[in-house]
């Protein structure tokens, strides 16, 4: 399901957007304050199937990814896979009831927000820059800038 947002939202938009949330009520809500925030579009999966298509075929922005879903109860291993699917992998935010459960390694690959929380967490978490990867985080902590040739 993919809706898109209306131009009543001045601010800079948060792109195509995928949900993947199996609880009905959790998901429509948070639709409505994703496409108020100013994504483009929002589409659902409430299953990992779905949500594995979505990514080949939309290339989102970025991913809420809730990780215990009905057909999965290791929904983070859709984060393993945001590598695969291009040069510029969405940025994700786990949304979670049980964040112990989602091992350290994975974690570290998006903000992790424990349910329930507030929209604005959610908004905020996917308005940071998605990590950097390994060597330039060690740069940044180093200091060390690359020298102009």
């Amino acid at each position: 399901m993919a809706k898109k947002a209306g131009t009543k939202d001045a601010r800079a938009p948060l792109g195509k957007v995928l949900l993947v949330e199996d609880d009905a009520l959790i998901a429509v809500a948070l639709e409505g304050s994703l496409l108020d925030a100013g994504a483009t579009s929002v589409r659902i999966c409430t299953t990992s199937a779905e949500a594995l298509a979505a990514l080949r075929d939309d290339k989102p922005d970025c991913m809420v990814l809730d990780v215990h879903l009905a057909d999965r109860d290791d929904g983070w291993a859709l984060a393993e896979l945001v590598n695969s699917v291009g040069p510029r992998p969405p940025r994700i935010v786990f949304s979670t009831g049980a964040p112990q459960d989602i091992p350290e390694e994975i974690a570290e690959l998006g903000p992790v927000l424990a349910k329930p929380y507030d929209h604005a967490e959610l908004i905020a978490a996917l308005g940071r820059p998605a990590p950097t990867g390994l060597f330039a985080r060690l740069r940044d902590a180093f200091g060390a800038r690359p020298e102009k040739a």
